[in-house]
């Protein structure tokens, strides 16, 4: 998974919670805690899958486009980190008479799709408006609507219940 991925996420959550649903990307790397330049790198994809609309001027800034409840987290999977389940490299040689050296890639590749496939299909099940609620249930006493608390202990995030 790629940090851009996580990025989108965030500057979209980020836009949400703005009254005017409006944002520099200076203020939108403030909270991400990254450079403004790399915010603007993503939200321009963003703004080219109408996610985000640009407003020009003293007060413009970019504004979130869409409802979070119209946006899933397999929109974002596939525009920001489709492929990455996949390793850069593969041992092996398909030239080798070694049936394991011969044959690793191939299978390899295939298990690495059937993931990813399963992975977009989970995160097509999620929209933003979800994981806006589960931000703000962070650190909640109260454990309920379906969600329970997380490995991480008693103050920690919380995760969706399995179906």
């Amino acid at each position: 998974m790629n940090s851009e991925f996580t990025i989108a996420v965030h500057c979209l959550l980020f836009l949400y919670t703005k009254e005017d649903k409006m944002a520099n990307s200076e203020q939108i790397a403030c909270s991400v805690s990254t450079h403004p330049a790399r915010v603007r790198k993503v939200l321009s994809l963003l703004r080219k899958q109408g996610l985000v609309a640009t407003k020009e001027g003293a007060r413009g800034g970019y504004q979130l486009n869409r409802a979070l409840e119209e946006i899933t987290l397999g929109d974002l999977y596939r525009l920001f980190a489709r492929g990455s389940l996949q390793p850069g490299w593969c041992s092996g040689n398909e030239q080798s008479p070694c049936r394991i050296s011969s044959n690793i890639h191939s299978a390899m590749e295939l298990i690495f799709n059937r993931g990813e496939d399963r992975l977009e299909a989970y995160f097509n099940e999620i929209a933003l408006s979800e994981v806006h609620r589960l931000l703000n249930r962070c650190g909640a006493e109260d454990v309920d609507d379906g969600i329970e608390r997380g490995a991480n202990g008693e103050h920690g995030c919380y995760e969706l219940k399995e179906s």
